[in-house]
């Protein structure tokens, strides 16, 4: 099977791409090697890979057209996205452009040379401050409290458009706190542990009564690669490893990991934020018979490891 996978020098994209050329599908990659994190970290991911790769940014409907037209793909993983709640208080235009306009485009290309399937990234950030846990497909999804939050919940709505009218097939799925190799320098993993291993304080939101659904990349690569083979009309599913963790607890068992401990710096609530994140996952697990599963204390485990070797910490 030819999959076309946006963002493929992007965290998930990478393993994802990995994983699909590894059972023998023809992998064709896109990436606008966007400097809201270390391009070199995704330059560096995508010698991992071997595929074909354009390097286009979305938002350019005449690129992405041209490329469609060219490949013809008979799946489509769409994971290109300007991420981060934080960030989307700071550049709002960027989630305009990349979340919104980038995905009109890819609808539109969808559209024009239609795949058996698109697979597409939400975020569990959709659920907001929604108090009843676990969060729920079947939850009210209507107040959102990020930008980055609400352009998520429009590709929703928007991949339902195509779908209702079109035909498309199109699942998309909220993912839960993606941790692992070759994660996000953004994200709580890559940014505590550098804290802790150059003596830095972390910053603790909340003052640490925050909850997290912590998944390992390989559970994200394993649910999503079992959603694109199996193709239907329209789907929203929860990918998370419905485990909440408590933060201090996450903190523990990364200094536990590394082998040293963390000075905390203790920082109330931050606008955008939510205080706990626990995803339902048994539509997934009855849809497609998986649901993530790997213990915390191990794949910070094999995070640790990765992260010592790449940046070169002994």
């Amino acid at each position: 099977m030819k999959v076309l996978v946006t963002g493929v020098a992007g965290f998930i994209g990478m393993h994802c791409a990995q994983r699909l050329a590894a059972r023998g599908d023809e992998v064709v990659g896109i990436d606008n090697l966007s400097a809201y994190y270390s391009v070199d970290l995704k330059r560096d991911r995508l010698k991992q890979l071997h595929l074909r790769f354009d390097h286009a940014d979305l938002a350019d409907a005449a690129a992405l057209q041209g490329i469609f037209s060219k490949e013809q793909p008979e799946a489509v993983l769409h994971l290109a996205a300007q991420p981060g709640v934080r960030y989307s208080l700071e550049n709002p235009a960027a989630y305009i452009q990349s979340n919104l306009v980038g995905f009109a485009n890819l609808l539109e290309c969808c559209r024009s040379d239609p795949p058996r399937h698109l697979v597409f990234a939400s975020s569990s950030s959709v659920y907001g401050n929604n108090p009843d846990l676990p969060w729920s497909e079947r939850h009210n999804i209507d107040h959102p409290v990020s930008l980055y939050a609400a352009t998520k919940k429009s590709n929703e709505l928007m991949a339902h458009v195509y779908s209702h009218l079109y035909g498309l097939n199109a699942t998309g799925l909220r993912y839960f706190t993606v941790y692992g190799p070759w994660g996000r320098p953004d994200m709580s993993a890559m940014l505590f542990a550098r804290a802790i291993m150059e003596g830095k304080p972390i910053q603790v939101f909340n003052h640490g009564d925050m909850q997290r659904d912590f998944t390992y990349i390989d559970d994200i690569v394993e649910g999503t690669l079992r959603v694109l083979d199996r193709p239907q009309r329209y789907a929203i599913y929860n990918l998370g490893n419905h485990q909440p963790v408590k933060l201090l607890e996450y903190i523990s068992l990364l200094e536990q990991a590394l082998g040293k401990k963390a000075r905390l710096e203790m920082k109330p609530m931050q606008p955008g934020d939510v205080k706990a994140i626990y995803a339902d996952t048994s539509a997934l697990k009855n849809a497609v018979g998986f649901a993530p599963s790997t213990p915390l204390a191990a794949g910070l485990e094999r995070f640790a490891r990765w992260f010592r070797q790449y940046y070169g910490y002994g």
